[in-house]
């Protein structure tokens, strides 16, 4: 099995609106965002196309929260929420019967960020 992975960035401003501290104040992120395919290789060596995962990744994601409000689009957007949102956004479209979505890893900052991996066992 090999793993290819495609980074990107976009810039959107949220609050949470259900924590108590500075970040329930209206703050932006320029967020990193680190998608993550596993599979095999087709007749062509590759297991998917850079290309098609960055278009993928920008019509399903980068399109919707880019310099968007995230609160408008998930209630809590905590690094934790966006992620899963994203999850739920690339896991169909990124399957196939050669490659499936791996992981999704969003920085919130340069030192912060959250893991979504596909569990293996299931």
């Amino acid at each position: 099995m090999l793993l290819v992975t495609k980074e990107f960035t976009f810039d959107a401003a949220h609050n949470l609106v259900k924590y108590h501290g500075k970040c329930e104040r209206l703050h932006g992120h320029t967020y990193k965002l680190i998608v993550t395919v596993a599979g095999e290789k087709d007749e062509e060596g590759m297991v998917i196309d850079f290309i098609e995962l960055k278009n993928i990744v920008k019509e399903n994601v980068l399109n919707i929260l880019d310099h968007s409000y995230i609160n408008d689009i998930i209630e809590q957007p905590s690094a934790e929420n966006i992620a899963e949102w994203i999850w739920e956004r690339l896991t169909e479209k990124l399957k196939t019967d050669r490659y499936f979505l791996y992981e999704v890893k969003l920085y919130e900052t340069p030192t912060s960020y959250v893991t979504l991996r596909r569990n293996l066992d299931v």
